[in-house]
């Protein structure tokens, strides 16, 4: 009987010393994830499915693409980031902050000018041109790809310098709080995206018009794998495996029933 203890008890030890490998030895730290506001509740959707595959945990830390490429730059914790444009994933990959060669284009953005009120908004977007509402609400240009897609259709409409002049445009922090503040009533109508609006069944409640894209720079989203990410094997495996499976069908049909279109383009 003591010999037998003894065996055991010397097997457990040999179990407990015995190195287990990245690829097998689960990851503990949650991933942390810097992303655009249009772009929170479908990365949410998409952990939730993923989640069903995998034990893979998540924070997540939604905001404008700008304020979060500021925070990155200031050294945030964060694994990746999924921004609303091209230009900030590609200055971090240029600055030497990135995961090399794991910049993608994971969506291309949709603009829609929304509004809560079912009648307020035709097939013409006619009140934009009456001009008969008192606020309109925006992400800020500077700050949100969405923002500045805005702006460019205004401009391009020759509407731009008139609403600004009659202090008609209300600039949002983000492009969740544009929607908030139309869903609210505080604005009676903005610009925000798409996947925005869509619910469970993909209706849209409301009335909406879509901007022809010609009005508008595409809204190339792009995603990257921070270096706090790549300085442990862990995390990067785990970043590594998420990204992948992003590409997936079943994660690219996600995106697209969400408002997106997808390209799936590496760069």
């Amino acid at each position: 009987m003591q010999l037998m203890f003894r065996f055991i008890l010397t097997l457990l030890c040999w179990i407990w010393a015995t190195p287990v490998s990245a690829a097998e030895q689960p990851t503990t730290e949650p991933l942390r994830i810097a992303v655009a506001a249009n772009f929170h509740g479908t990365l949410q959707q998409l952990i939730s499915r993923y989640q069903q595959q995998q034990s893979q945990t998540f924070l997540l830390s939604a905001g404008s693409s700008g304020a979060l490429y500021t925070q990155i730059r200031q050294d945030a914790p964060f694994h990746l980031f999924f921004s609303a444009d091209s230009e900030r994933p590609a200055s971090l990959e240029q600055a030497g902050l990135t995961r090399s060669g794991s910049r993608f284009t994971y969506a291309e953005g949709v603009l829609v000018l929304w509004s809560a009120d079912p009648t307020l908004i035709d097939a013409r977007a006619s009140i934009l041109f009456s001009q008969h509402f008192r606020h309109l609400s925006m992400a800020e240009p500077r700050h949100a790809p969405y923002g500045l897609a805005a702006q460019q259709v205004l401009t391009a409409l020759e509407l731009w310098q008139p609403l600004a002049q009659q202090q008609k445009l209300v600039r949002a922090q983000s492009i969740a709080q544009a929607y908030g503040q139309i869903a609210s009533g505080a604005a009676a109508l903005g610009f925000v995206a798409l996947a925005q609006l869509k619910d469970s069944a993909g209706q849209i409640s409301g009335s909406y018009w879509l901007p022809p894209a010609e009005l508008y720079q595409p809204i190339t989203q792009q995603a990257v794998i921070l270096n706090r990410a790549a300085a442990d094997p862990q995390l990067l495996a785990a970043a590594e495996h998420f990204v992948t499976w992003l590409q997936s069908v079943e994660a690219v049909a996600i995106i697209e029933a969400a408002g997106y279109r997808v390209t799936n383009t590496a760069h």
